[in-house]
């Protein structure tokens, strides 16, 4: 199993927030693994939140992400 680094920032009412997290790949997409826990962090924010950077492994795959959002 192939284990990735995850490291999301973003703001939530006026707070700048960095969650980092280590997550199995399980044949997706690091892209679609930073997704899919970003689509989790903004199901517990109750007032929203925007995403600033998501960095994988070192490599910032930021607009990859919000690609795969739209």
């Amino acid at each position: 199993m192939m284990n990735v680094l995850i490291q999301i920032s973003y703001n939530s009412r006026d707070n700048n927030v960095m969650r980092r997290g280590s997550f199995q790949l399980n044949g997706k997409t690091k892209e679609k693994v930073a997704l899919d826990w970003w689509k989790k962090i903004q199901w517990e924010m109750p007032f929203g939140a925007d995403l600033d950077q998501v960095i994988v492994d070192g490599e910032d795959i930021t607009d990859l992400v919000k690609e795969l959002d739209r």
